[in-house]
């Protein structure tokens, strides 16, 4: 549905997106993740058509956008962070104009405006101008220009910004509803909206993909937590030599205590193994639990490898 190989964006010296490369198949509900400048909104925009490639190419629904542009954006509903809309206008005639845009004849355009509408509930505004809109509703008419013209691919930036609580339930109804006709990439600040809807997480690291995984390969990856009175020099080769664990890091150090993290297939397994060894060697342990990794930890593992990187 979507296939991205070796795409970036320069503007001069900044490189804004490089050699980023991913295929989304139909019906998934993809995440974008990325702290700001990390390339998002770059990649939105190139997936869209509204920006050039400095290198790479894109293909939606098996078109190159570089040659078949218009074709392909007809194929694409998109809600830019800030969609534009023009506050003199009423809902019902903005969506007409947009459906205008999009290309729907004269006779469809009734229908394809009752049912977007109907589906972000904006039945009691539509005929209110969209300037007297609160900030919830105006993003409510921007998803609804977005799927207007039942596009087989939704590109949606920060989709709930500006909802209530019971309006942001109500997009994750609406996000799980489209996606059983259509492909969905979501950039979201909100990773409860990326674990609430999505399947699948792409996170953004300083213009380069840093990580691309299913969302339960994310909730599977288990690790033990181990607290020592021993430092890595001593530690890692230690528990490097369990079969059962695959990687010893040093998590943090406080009050003379060392935390280290344990990648294994089997926490439960190594756990006991764990302990025997640190017993063999005599040092006192302070703590020994296991930790399911989700997605808030792994962002912040990602963000916090981007630190280390600039700051080395």
């Amino acid at each position: 549905m979507i296939e991205v190989r070796g795409l970036s964006r320069h503007y001069g010296a900044l490189k804004a997106v490089q050699e980023v490369s991913f295929d989304i198949d139909r019906g998934e509900i993809v995440g974008l993740l990325g702290h700001n400048g990390a390339g998002k909104t770059t990649i939105m925009k190139m997936l869209t058509g509204y920006l050039e490639p400095s290198a790479g190419s894109i293909r939606i629904d098996g078109l190159d956008i570089a040659d078949q542009r218009r074709e392909a954006q007809r194929r694409i509903g998109y809600l830019p962070e800030n969609c534009p809309l023009y506050p003199e206008m009423t809902v019902l005639d903005y969506l007409d104009y947009q459906a205008s845009l999009q290309g729907l004849a004269p006779r469809q355009r009734p229908t394809a405006i009752r049912r977007a509408v109907e589906r972000t509930e904006l039945g009691p505004k539509a005929t209110a101008a969209i300037g007297t809109l609160s900030r919830g509703y105006r993003q409510r008419v921007g998803v609804a220009q977005a799927i207007l013209h039942e596009p087989g691919i939704l590109i949606l930036d920060e989709p709930t910004n500006g909802l209530d609580p019971s309006q942001i339930q109500h997009m994750r109804a609406l996000v799980r509803e489209l996606a059983s006709d259509a492909t969905l990439i979501i950039s979201t600040h909100i990773l409860q909206e990326v674990e609430a809807v999505c399947g699948r997480v792409l996170i953004m690291r300083g213009g380069q993909l840093a990580l691309d995984s299913q969302l339960d390969a994310i909730g599977r990856m288990p690790r033990l937590m181990v607290t020592l009175d021993q430092g890595p020099d001593a530690v890692q080769p230690a528990l490097s030599d369990l079969d059962t664990i695959t990687s010893v890091d040093l998590l943090d150090r406080q009050d003379g205590l060392h935390r280290f993290v344990l990648e294994t297939a089997d926490p439960r397994a190594a756990a006991p193994l764990v302990a025997k060894t640190v017993g063999e060697h005599g040092w006192s342990l302070y703590g020994l639990e296991q930790e399911h990794q989700n997605l808030e930890a792994l962002f912040g593992a990602v963000t916090l490898e981007q630190m280390e990187v600039a700051n080395g």
